[in-house]
């Protein structure tokens, strides 16, 4: 059985059809990724998916649960997280509780016991702190824990993103265009980051990325998105050499 079973995903904006007639399975540990021009949907694909937007049609079920419609955090806690094309970090916190913010989604306690500051308080604390430290130290930011998060470089804030996602302990880690904005070099790095990730946390990855360099180099299998629909899916290299493919997405 699929991680991730997407079934006939629909959505409408003011009479446009964003999404249309969307279907995708993606397996335990795959390194799927999600590629098509711009506006064809692909970011609109990952807010039905995270329960920013409730699809007009379709089911969304993530390892058998349908989650088709949950709410944002309901999805999270089921095992969905994610980045964003625009990094999303609390830039007013440091490195280190930035990963805290994730980890609160499993490790949390009381409003009553975090005023009262009882017994409880400091013991989870303490654990987070270990986890976030844990989690720095696998993308290289332990050094930077008490750093702002808007004083790190551009590279270092994409892997802090993504660190506190996997805080959250999910199942599937959508990637929005993670490459966006890098240079060649570190776009490299970010491919091992990514390899590194799927490996030494068992992950399964659903990517939107513009780099065909990465794409080719990372994904497995692709759906490529053309105006809402899917135009082609399946193995990387049976996609990529799709004669529709590259006259729509390539522009050969």
């Amino acid at each position: 059985m699929a991680l991730l079973e997407v079934k006939d995903l629909g959505i409408s904006f003011g009479g446009l059809r964003a999404v249309d007639d969307f279907n995708l399975e993606v397996e335990k540990g795959c390194l799927y990724g999600l590629i098509g021009p711009n506006g064809a949907g692909k970011t609109t694909v990952f807010n039905l998916l995270t329960g920013v937007y409730k699809p007009g049609e379709g089911i969304i079920r993530l390892d058998g649960k349908d989650i088709t419609g949950h709410k944002t955090i309901e999805i999270n806690q089921a095992g969905i997280a994610r980045t964003f094309q625009n990094i999303r970090l609390f830039k007013e916190l440091s490195v280190i509780d930035n990963v805290k913010v994730g980890l609160h989604n499993h490790n949390g306690y009381s409003t009553l016991t975090g005023i009262l500051r009882l017994p409880k308080y400091y013991r989870v604390e303490r654990q987070m702190e270990e986890e976030a430290m844990k989690l720095l130290q696998v993308f290289g930011l332990d050094g930077e824990a008490q750093t702002l998060a808007s004083n790190l470089p551009y590279g270092k804030q994409r892997k802090l993103e993504i660190a506190r996602a996997l805080a959250t302990k999910p199942k599937l880690l959508l990637l929005d265009e993670p490459a966006a904005g890098m240079n060649p070099n570190e776009t490299q790095e970010l491919m091992d980051t990514i390899r590194f990730v799927r490996k030494s946390f068992d992950m399964t990855i659903l990517l939107i990325e513009h780099d065909m360099k990465l794409v080719s180099g990372i994904c497995e299998k692709l759906t490529v998105l053309n105006f809402g629909r899917v135009l082609s899916q399946g193995e990387t290299g049976e996609v990529l050499s799709d004669p529709e493919v590259i006259k729509a997405y390539l522009g050969e």
